[in-house]
């Protein structure tokens, strides 16, 4: 000890701790053999507590503001010292210093997937993500139940027990609460409060208060993820047939080895097919509608390796037209074994028949 550190313990005696970090939660004052003077100056700051232990028994607990030590203001110390008219400088006691403040983002987060048994999908694993805010609320017996006898205390030093609660106490909550997959981003709220609560109590035998618990993400195994959005692109679109044209379209331009003039010519094709679509379930304006015309047959349609359509008869024959459909090309519709050639088939004999013949030879 330097000279001056000797001045200072001889002639001024103040008792106090000012935090510069972020997550200390306890700090035992450092006093050459806890030796106290009698008038000592005690300064507790706001989001600050004083604890003085005695031998290992906790005495008297100080709220923020200044204080200066008699027998007075430490009646239970007087009591376990056995100080009936005073006592003499110096006494022995430890000194902790509580954080009262707030410890915010506090993390949580499951460490390997969980299970839920959902009404729609079934079984289904899942993991989740949070933080939590807590704070002291009773210094005595945090002191008492946890920190004990160590000088210094932070929140790494309980950070793994407390995440392990947080852990189970959600796990029961989401299977508590029979919410669906499908609707748990709308109830996060609710489940965070229904945590907090699950909590309160268990936090409270620690000396601790959650005062915040917040749910960032569950999320959703990846295949079930990528089912769950290709169903709200089909409900975007609204039609099945034009979500799978559309997929097809994604495909067929994402593949390699098809040219630019190929994918706009089946990207037409698409569209003419889609506008067919409308057209026809357009209704009439007249007062009484004429009855629905018979159903009529629709092919797929193999141009360059890729499967296209269905397309019906109308749409078949605008394809012969525009040289993009002949008879060696494969064709197919529900029913049929296999592929065959267009020329084969007879119900599309009309659409050839159609064609022009080739153009005469130049005249000389």
């Amino acid at each position: 000890m330097g000279i001056f550190d000797f001045f200072k313990g001889e002639f001024i005696d103040i008792i106090e701790w000012t935090d510069s970090t972020d997550d200390t939660m306890v700090y035992r004052f450092e006093r050459k053999d806890n030796e106290i003077k009698n008038g000592a100056k005690l300064t507790v700051r706001e989001s600050q507590t004083a604890v003085f232990v005695n031998e290992g028994q906790l005495a008297d607990i100080f709220p923020p503001g200044m204080y200066t030590l008699t027998t007075q203001n430490l009646p239970i110390l007087s009591t376990l010292k056995g100080w009936k008219y005073g006592f003499s400088s110096p006494f022995k006691a430890e000194v902790y210093f509580l954080n009262m403040k707030k410890f915010t983002n506090q993390k949580w987060g499951t460490p390997n997937v969980f299970y839920v048994r959902d009404a729609d999908f079934g079984r289904v694993s899942l993991r989740a993500f949070g933080t939590y805010t807590m704070r002291v609320a009773d210094p005595a017996k945090f002191i008492k139940e946890v920190v004990g006898t160590k000088d210094e205390f932070t929140t790494e030093d309980i950070q793994g027990e407390l995440r392990s609660m947080v852990i189970t106490r959600f796990i029961d909550a989401v299977g508590e609460s029979k919410i669906p997959l499908l609707d748990f981003a709308q109830n996060y709220k609710n489940l965070s409060d229904f945590c907090q609560n699950k909590l309160g109590e268990e936090f409270l035998e620690y000396g601790l208060e959650i005062t915040k618990f917040l749910i960032s993400s569950i999320n959703l195994p990846e295949e079930l993820q990528k089912r769950l959005d290709e169903g709200t692109g089909m409900n975007m679109l609204g039609d099945m047939n034009k979500y799978q044209q559309m997929k097809m379209g994604d495909a067929l331009g994402n593949s390699e080895g098809t040219s630019g003039g190929a994918e706009n010519m089946m990207g037409m094709m698409f569209m003419q097919q889609m506008m067919n679509n409308q057209n026809q379930q357009k209704t009439s304006p007249q007062t009484q509608n004429p009855p629905p015309p018979p159903p009529s047959s629709k092919y797929f349609v193999s141009v360059n390796g890729q499967q296209m359509g269905p397309f019906d008869i109308t749409g078949l024959q605008q394809m012969v037209m525009n040289n993009q459909l002949n008879r060696n090309t494969y064709v197919w519709k529900e029913g049929m074994a296999n592929w065959a050639l267009a020329g084969q088939v007879t119900e599309l004999s009309v659409i050839f028949g159609a064609t022009p013949p080739p153009p005469p030879p130049p005249q000389m």
